[in-house]
């Protein structure tokens, strides 16, 4: 796998599997990385405009199992859902 770099453009997809664009910040290996993207809810706004979220040691897609809280390269294909497991 390569190494993103930092001001890259990748996937990050939201705990419930939404994804959004965003741009790495910080790479801690090949597929963990810290990242901002605009937040998507249109009510938080501040002077600057929408207001940015920065989720931190986000791993690669190839290695989570589920189908949110992930990034990928734009190129890839995401993680296709899966139920969650029945306590």
């Amino acid at each position: 796998m390569r190494t993103p770099e930092i001001g890259e453009p990748v996937v990050f997809h939201d705990s419930n599997g939404r994804p959004h664009n965003g741009l790495v910040t910080c790479v801690h290996s090949a597929t963990c990385i810290n990242l901002v993207h605009v937040e998507p809810d249109d009510t938080r706004q501040d002077t600057y405009g929408r207001q940015i979220d920065r989720p931190t040691s986000i791993s690669h897609g190839s290695q989570e199992q589920v189908h949110g809280f992930y990034w990928r390269y734009p190129e890839e294909e995401p993680n296709p859902y899966k139920e969650p497991l029945a306590r």
